[in-house]
């Protein structure tokens, strides 16, 4: 039986999947060791779990719109589960805690990341060194895309070393059902109303879109945050050339309603280890266009095929927006195109990645050579 540990800072409804196979998995025994059910800007909604898994005292400090979680009871958390394996899903100092226990055990590590080459190249040199101290005490890595295993390969982790664990979504769950139905809005927005994720820039290519098809243009808003009034009166000011209807925020499976009634999804984000909206909206059969600083750039959204990935220039953006407006045929390859490639993430094939990362890992213990090699 091999005994996983997998150590995060919180549990977003969309890795619950993934952890649910994980554990189902023959001869696999999972615990997931939260810092925390949910951080302070979540507003996620959970669904029953049926895992096991243990959520430590909450310890955690927000800095710069981050949050650091100092739990010193995952040491205890993890002697009483007693894993075969440990994963960090981070680099807090409880995920340190976590190494260091699992260094102390000589018990393999499996360092767990989101992020990519580009999300994390401007860390300080204290982070960077963090992160060295760390993989060259592991054993096998997971990303959760190409991205990642670039980001893995500046620290010169071999690729066979590295497993693809990327961030999926339900796909049925999103998948328009039967005949084609009638999309009345153009444009659909979906995320945090907050700087980072730039709305305020999908709403100027809605206004900007309007002047160049010379017609009201129509878009959804859904998600909330400290933008939400200020966009609200942007939208209202304009409303002569742009119908923005608001609905707050979602719970995940309230979700697909909303992209089955839009055309193109927008995601015009300044930054974003990847970006799982972008596997709802394909899932949904929309077109995507994107910002390349999202890590679902170039991979699942493919410029050219289910979309486009554009530098934040809004005449751009309005340009290929208003030609997968005025195209049917190519706005249907699009579609189409989105539907394909998001069959691709699926969590019976992540959860395959974090079984076969562990299986090398504990192959390979600490202070022996690597034995073997899996892609």
């Amino acid at each position: 039986m091999l005994r996983i540990a997998i150590v995060t800072n919180e549990l977003p409804p969309y890795r619950v999947p993934l952890f649910s196979r994980l554990a189902k998995m023959p001869g696999v025994t999972l615990q997931v060791i939260l810092c925390t059910m949910r951080e302070p800007n979540r507003q996620w909604v959970l669904p029953p779990l049926d895992f096991g898994y243990v959520c430590l005292r909450e310890n955690v400090i927000e800095k710069s719109g981050r949050y650091i979680h100092n739990n010193v009871d995952v040491i205890p958390a993890l002697h009483r589960f007693a894993p075969d394996v440990v994963i960090t899903g981070g680099f807090n100092p409880t995920h340190l805690y976590a190494l260091a226990y699992a260094l102390a055990k000589r018990i393999p590590h499996v360092p767990m990341t989101d992020g990519t080459d580009w999300s994390e190249h401007s860390l300080s040199r204290i982070h960077k060194s963090i992160r060295r101290f760390v993989f060259a005490r592991s054993k096998a890595f997971l990303a959760a895309s190409d991205g990642g295993v670039r980001l893995f390969s500046h620290y010169q982790i071999p690729a066979e070393r590295c497993f693809k664990v990327p961030l999926c979504i339900d796909n049925e769950l999103f998948a328009a059902k039967g005949t084609p139905m009638r999309r009345p809005f153009d444009f659909v927005f979906c995320g945090r109303i907050e700087e980072v994720k730039n709305p305020r820039f999908a709403l100027e290519v809605a206004i900007g879109a309007a002047g160049v098809l010379r017609r009201r243009t129509r878009i959804l808003f859904i998600g909330a945050g400290d933008q939400e009034a200020m966009l609200r009166q942007y939208a209202a000011a304009h409303a002569e050339v742009v119908d923005a209807q608001f609905h707050g925020f979602k719970d995940h499976r309230e979700l697909p309603p909303f992209y089955w009634k839009a055309r193109i999804f927008l995601f015009p984000t300044h930054c974003d280890p990847w970006g799982v909206v972008v596997n709802e909206a394909c899932a949904a059969g929309l077109a995507v266009i994107s910002s390349p600083y999202a890590g679902a750039a170039g991979e699942l959204i493919r410029d050219g095929e289910n979309g486009f990935v554009c530098a934040l220039d809004p005449e751009q953006w309005v340009s290929r927006a208003a030609m997968l407006l005025t195209n049917e045929e190519t706005w249907k390859n699009c579609s189409r195109m989105s539907v394909a490639r998001v069959r691709e993430y699926s969590y019976e094939r992540a959860a395959l990645n974090v079984v076969e990362a562990c299986r090398l890992a504990v192959a390979n213990p600490p202070g022996g050579l690597l034995q073997q090699s899996q892609s």
